[in-house]
């Protein structure tokens, strides 16, 4: 079973989004900063990437299995036109379930019955989380691994944050920095039974 990660591209003041959900062409021009023609599996989207960082998204991509995402993320990018960019089986934790199809399972179950699924889906690769609730969710209930932070620089002011306010965590790391054009990759591991005191 592979590990249980969340990501994000991050402002410096730690929002993966501005207000009322702007901010995203600063977040991802990292996105367009290189030379090297990085298509998703679906072939949707084309970007074009540094090299390090197109090494480095093809990594998490190939680690993925599948993803947990929240409903309001999935109302947004309107179901991404009926299968995630990615390619991979998506469960959509939600409190307003649809029906399920080939690329999509919605669960009203909770975090922990929606990593569940996405961990048989996935086999032996990882599951991905996106952030928000749905990440406070997981890291709250002790289920996930590993963070991904794709640092950006600059600063929204407001607006979304990586993840819902509740409690605190120290992390070990970084597990590994890959410095590229308009952004610095960082990984880091959860450390659980030491929950920062001002979370408690």
């Amino acid at each position: 079973m592979g590990k249980v990660y969340t990501g994000a591209s991050t402002s410096i003041d730690g929002y993966v989004s501005g207000p009322d959900f702007s901010g995203f062409d600063k977040l991802f021009r990292w996105y367009e900063a290189g030379d090297v023609a990085f298509t998703v599996p679906t072939g949707t989207m084309t970007f074009n990437l540094t090299p390090a960082s197109a090494a480095y998204f093809g990594g998490i991509i190939q680690a993925t299995g599948a993803l947990v995402v929240g409903r309001k993320l999935y109302d947004f990018t309107n179901g991404w036109g009926g299968q995630h960019p990615l390619g991979v089986h998506t469960v959509v934790l939600t409190h307003r379930p649809l029906e399920d199809n080939e690329h999509f399972t919605f669960c009203s179950e909770g975090i922990e019955k929606a990593i569940e699924i996405a961990q048989a889906k996935a086999g032996d690769k990882g599951v991905g989380l996106n952030s928000g609730e749905v990440a406070r969710q997981a890291i709250d209930a002790g289920l996930v691994d590993e963070i991904f932070l794709d640092l950006v620089p600059v600063i929204l002011g407001g607006g979304t944050p990586f993840f819902a306010p509740g409690k605190g965590y120290e992390l070990e790391g970084p597990l590994s920095v890959i410095e590229s054009t308009s952004v610095t990759h960082l990984r880091y591991k959860v450390k659980y039974g030491d929950a920062a005191s001002q979370g408690e």
